[in-house]
């Protein structure tokens, strides 16, 4: 499942710029319950790393008790964190 098949998913667009706040945060809360029943680990990663870019990813701890996909997670962070901070 694509990144756009996900926006479109759980909030109707792939452009959340014109979304409501209620709107949004609908889609917030049907990724989160997915998200919680999800069992194969490569969606459960996805579903989280879209919570994560709309900023309500629960902590890591939380999300993942296995050590590698914690590792995995802090790894998508950081490179995401890198992508909006300009080359030094």
């Amino acid at each position: 499942m694509g990144f756009d098949d996900l926006m479109r998913r759980y909030f109707g667009t792939a452009d959340l710029g014109g979304l409501s706040a209620a709107e949004l945060a609908a889609g917030a809360e049907r990724l989160s319950v997915d998200f919680g029943l999800e069992t194969d680990p490569a969606r459960r990663f996805a579903l989280w790393a879209l919570m994560h870019i709309l900023g309500s990813a629960p902590d890591l701890d939380i999300a993942f008790k296995d050590p590698t996909e914690r590792d995995a997670a802090r790894n998508f962070m950081d490179l995401y964190g890198g992508m909006s901070q300009p080359p030094q």
